[in-house]
């Protein structure tokens, strides 16, 4: 792949409770959601006697923009996903939503996020006797479900997810109800919004990010809290707390990365975070250049705010071609090479013959950032200077977002003057993690009680690692499974 040298994101979830046209609402829904997944796509639909569904592997558009498949959805209620594989491998049978039969009706189960225990349960369900249908940690919760001794879905699931080690948030819809979850420290996404209902009474939406209810005129209501569910059903919303309180470790990358600039996250705005994190960073690591120029997209906001402060230019030195996603073409090395190239062109006229400074979200790899750096040198700059908007990525993750696995994160084998020198940059720094946090309103980072989940750049990490500790992890999984 052209971009496997960056993070990738998680999942995206999105639920619908009484809205005329369940099926169509969830599919833009998703399509405004498709930067968080976009490997696979799913909805499942409930018309008040029997679910419907429809899954496919691709994006939202490739399929849910036939007429044929939205007629078979029919319903007032749906949820829908969009898949990035964090875990298990991209075939048919691993798309949600999952659907499953119990005694009390259907369930039906969205997934963003990583259970750490996953393995582990897994392993104890299959010695009771539980038939797995795919090898994503997400069907444990359907399989804990399952086999609770509890009366009713709601009691069932508070049970499963007690079980449950990781960062995620869930959608569920049965027979009664449309469901919210989110893990105890909040570090996965999820809000609640509300819609004209199909009856008069309101409808409700359940969506990863602000921007999936912006598309289809919902109201922003709040984030849904940590360790919360919630429960929509006729009657209305209600809220159950199964967890002590505990302080949230929010994803910080979201700011940083992975949320759309125009999403609004635990009261933040993301395009405003993000230019203060390059307004920061100008301040704490200065450049004697002549323009500033982002890495598209993501590193458009910080770099504008980099640009602000530094009172430096900014230019877009680099054309993004947005209609580029895996090549097209046969990947051999000479292709790899040039597939930077198919997706970022350098801009001549903006770059020739000047100091500039680069502007991105993070270096992973550091195998685009150096094809970059030489594009731009090819271009004529004189001098290339690079800024990060995010500290050192020195961990890999575990709470659903794709990285390397450590060995492999230029910033783990390496310190700053030696990436420099292997990314081909005159100079290159990184916003402290301190600056991080006060970019985002904090004073800095407490390191006895960390505002946010920055384990990809600390090694702190908040939920325990249960099948990594035990050696246990998906890989091992899928060679077992042969």
């Amino acid at each position: 792949m052209i971009d496997d040298d960056k993070p990738h994101e998680e999942c995206g979830v999105f639920g619908a409770w009484n809205v005329t046209d369940a099926a169509a609402i969830t599919a833009l829904g998703l399509h405004a959601l498709q930067h968080r997944g976009q490997e696979a796509t799913g909805i499942v639909t409930h018309d008040g006697v029997r679910f419907h569904s429809h899954k496919g592997l691709g994006l939202v558009g490739d399929n849910f923009g036939d007429a044929k498949v939205m007629a078979g959805l029919p319903g007032t209620r749906a949820i829908g996903h969009n898949r990035y594989a964090t875990t298990g491998e991209t075939v048919l049978r691993n798309v949600q939503p999952l659907f499953a039969e119990f005694e009390f009706g259907g369930l039906a189960v969205g997934h963003n996020g990583n259970l750490t225990n996953a393995y582990t349960l897994r392993k104890a369900l299959t010695r009771r006797g539980c038939l797995f249908q795919s090898t994503m940690d997400s069907e444990v919760f359907v399989h804990l479900i399952a086999i609770s001794l509890y009366a009713n879905v709601i009691d069932r699931l508070i049970d499963a997810i007690k079980q449950v080690v990781g960062a995620y948030s869930l959608v569920a819809l049965t027979n009664e109800h449309l469901i919210g979850v989110r893990d105890p420290l909040g570090v996965r996404p999820l809000i609640l919004g509300r819609t004209h209902g199909a009856d008069g009474k309101p409808g409700w939406v359940l969506a990863s990010e602000s921007c999936a209810l912006d598309i289809v005129g919902a109201e922003f209501v709040r984030d849904v809290e940590p360790g919360e569910i919630v429960v929509i059903d006729d009657a209305g919303v209600r809220s159950v707390k199964p967890f002590a309180a505990q302080k949230p470790r929010f994803c910080v990358f979201e700011y940083i990365y992975f949320a759309r600039p125009d999403s609004v996250m635990e009261g933040t705005s993301v395009y405003a975070a993000r230019k203060k994190i390059g307004a920061q960073l100008a301040r704490e690591a200065p450049a004697t250049a002549d323009v500033v120029v982002p890495v598209p997209d993501s590193g458009v906001p910080a770099a504008m705010g980099f640009a602000e402060e530094s009172g430096i230019n900014f230019e877009l030195g680099i054309i993004r071609n947005h209609y580029v996603g895996r090549t097209f073409i046969e990947p051999t090395d000479q292709i790899r090479h040039l597939g930077v190239r198919l997706k970022h062109s350098a801009n001549r006229a903006m770059i020739e013959g000047k100091r500039v400074v680069l502007v991105d979200d993070s270096i992973v790899r550091g195998t685009t950032s150096q094809k970059i750096v030489e594009m731009v040198r090819a271009a004529g700059a004189t001098e290339v200077h690079m800024r990060i908007a995010g500290p050192p990525t020195t961990h890999s993750c575990f709470y659903g977002i794709d990285t390397p696995e450590r060995s492999k994160l230029l910033a783990a084998r390496n310190d700053v003057a030696a990436m420099a020198k292997l990314i081909g940059v005159d100079s290159l720094a990184f916003i402290s993690i301190d600056g991080l946090y006060q970019a985002l309103g904090r004073p800095g980072r407490d390191a006895n009680a960390p505002a946010f989940c920055d384990a990809c750049f600390t090694g702190d990490y908040p939920v325990a690692l249960t099948d990594a500790e035990a050696g246990d992890s998906q890989k091992t999984l899928l060679a077992e499974l042969g």
